[in-house]
Parts: C-alpha cells; structure tokens; sequence
C-alpha cells in the first residue's frame, strides 16, 4: 500500500485525519533536513577552525554550510541565529561573507 493509499483511506474515515498525516510528514521532513543542515554547519566549521585544508576552499564551504542553515532555520521560523553563532563558533569572517557566490 502506497502513502497515496493510506492517504484516502484515512481521508474516507475521518478526512482531517488525512491532512494531519500529511502535516506529521512535512513536519518530519523540516527537522531531519534542519539536523542535515546544522551538521554540515558543525563539520564545516570545525575544519575550518582546525585549517585542515585549502583556507579560501573551508572558509566557503563554511559560507554555503552556514548560509543554507540560516535559511533552513528561517524556514521552520526561527529568525534569530545569535544563539546558533555562538554554540558553533561562527567567524565573523563566515557571516560577512554569507550569500557571495562561487565561481
């Protein structure tokens, strides 16, 4: 049996049931690509705090990590990020940086 399945019959019984299934999901999916983004935001940076590498290559790598996590945290409605910078050790270097595209 499909999701699409379950969906209707679900939707068949109790119809707001449906929607909560799907809502569950969506809601499942926004916090497991939140947690992918915050863990690339923590390899990235420790590298970078590390110099483990090329320093122009880590530091935008950091950038597009850090970048895609704010936009996935603003996403779900968290707007301050102050909190995230300090426990990850932002550089001001990263955040001045921030939406510079690589070529």
């Amino acid at each position: 049996m499909t999701l699409r399945d379950s969906l209707d019959l679900i939707k068949a019984v109790n119809p707001e049931g449906g929607q909560a299934v799907l809502e569950h999901e969506i809601l499942a999916e926004r916090a497991s690509s939140l947690n992918a983004a915050e863990a690339r935001v923590e390899k990235t940076m420790a590298a970078l705090h590390a110099e483990d590498g090329d320093r122009p290559t880590l530091l935008a790598d950091a950038r597009e990590a850090v970048w895609a996590y704010f936009v996935q945290r603003e996403l779900v409605g968290f707007k301050r990020h102050q909190d995230v910078i300090a426990a990850f050790n932002i550089t001001r270097e990263v955040l001045n940086g921030l939406g510079v595209v690589r070529r």
